[in-house]
């Protein structure tokens, strides 16, 4: 763990900086999508390129921590995707019976709604991908194989919600309801077996959130978007500035996603034994 966060804190730190620097001479917005696929793009590829290094180095694979491409885009992703999707829209709708949000007219018109929506595509996927990978990928994996896997989900689970902390508005629920849903993400890896269902969970609420509706997503918010909704109803129901994930609206949906994904998703395929052996035997050498 510690060569992989060795090497992993100063590349990673390059990578934002180029990706300012890539930014600035291109004079691109980061909330934009052409400028978050490079701000986003850049630091995934530097921890894809590490966790590489690291199943080199110990004789695995990408897909012994969670990430096996052949499944890239699989049904459990669409699946994941459109839980996602209509969960968030749900919600709006409740929301807006509550006299706590309003759908809005539309920003975008003619061929700009087909550009933006292709456009917003990558940047949200990789998003996904960025936060989904680092906190359980390499990192769930390794403390896995030292004090078991639901420890170390929830020890990797707070990491997550506490960076969140710093998000714009993050001191609120925020953090904490991003701690519940780290944890309801952990326990569809360990019945999928990969983080493809996740993905498409994190990616398809981000890409709702930030481009359809125009909303914060973690405190975030975007140009061009679709609609010019608002939240104005209290904190506590819509979650204010940070947007819905941070509010009591979004611990009742988690609480439902946990019981539903409990029940619909069973055994254990996470992680896979023969990995676990490989490290075990990596050790005792």
């Amino acid at each position: 763990m510690l060569f992989f966060l060795a090497i992993l804190l100063p590349l990673g730190y390059g990578s934002l900086r180029l990706s300012d620097v890539v930014l600035d001479r291109m004079r691109l917005e980061l909330s934009s999508a052409a400028g978050l696929l490079i701000g986003i793009g850049v630091p995934t590829a530097a921890l894809v390129f590490v966790s590489w290094i690291m199943a080199m180095f110990e004789g695995r694979s990408l897909a012994d921590y969670g990430l096996p491409w052949r499944r890239a885009f699989c049904r459990q992703y669409w699946q994941g995707a459109a839980v996602s999707f209509t969960s968030l829209t749900v919600m709006l709708l409740v929301l807006r019976l509550c006299g706590a949000f309003s759908f809005g007219s539309l920003a975008l018109h003619g061929a700009d709604i087909w550009r933006l929506a292709a456009a917003w595509t990558l940047p949200m996927f990789l998003g996904a991908l960025l936060e989904d990978f680092l906190y359980r990928g390499y990192l769930l994996f390794t403390l896995t194989t030292g004090i078991g896997f639901w420890p170390a989900a929830v020890v990797s689970s707070l990491v997550m919600g506490g960076m969140h902390y710093f998000n714009p508005s993050g001191h609120g629920l925020g953090p904490i309801v991003t701690t519940e849903y780290c944890l309801i993400t952990c326990l569809i890896l360990r019945r999928t077996g990969d983080l493809w269902m996740p993905l498409g969970l994190h990616s398809a609420w981000n890409y709702s959130a930030v481009f359809i509706y125009g909303i914060p997503s973690g405190g975030q918010t975007a140009i061009g978007h679709l609609m010019n909704s608002s939240l104005h109803g209290p904190v506590w129901m819509t979650g204010g500035s940070y947007g819905p994930e941070g509010s009591w609206s979004n611990v009742i949906l988690l609480t439902v996603w946990a019981a539903g994904f409990s029940l619909w998703l069973r055994g254990v395929k996470y992680p896979n034994p023969e990995a676990i052996a490989r490290s075990n035997r990596n050790v005792a050498s």
